[in-house]
């Protein structure tokens, strides 16, 4: 048999290569909701984060949602995903 490979996802905030069920998903629906996809199914544009606050802040920082989103990010959404990662 052969072993199913995990794809790999960059972290927008650290910038390392991880296994994809590491991250946790940070998706942009058509509305332009933006929000947590703990299942990674959710429908939309995708950016992966380590479940790290540390990573969330240089995001944060270098405003990589914004490019990742091509689209402005609220301090709230911030504010929102910390609390997310932070549970």
């Amino acid at each position: 048999m052969t072993e199913r490979k995990v794809p790999l996802r960059k972290c927008i905030g650290c910038g390392e290569m991880k296994d994809k069920r590491e991250l946790v998903r940070i998706v942009r629906n058509k509305e332009g909701e933006i929000s947590v996809d703990l299942t990674g199914k959710k429908p939309g544009r995708g950016a992966y984060i380590c479940k790290d606050t540390a990573c969330l802040t240089k995001a944060e920082k270098a405003k990589r949602l914004s490019k990742a989103f091509s689209a402005p990010i609220a301090p709230e959404i911030y504010d929102a995903l910390r609390k997310e990662l932070e549970e």
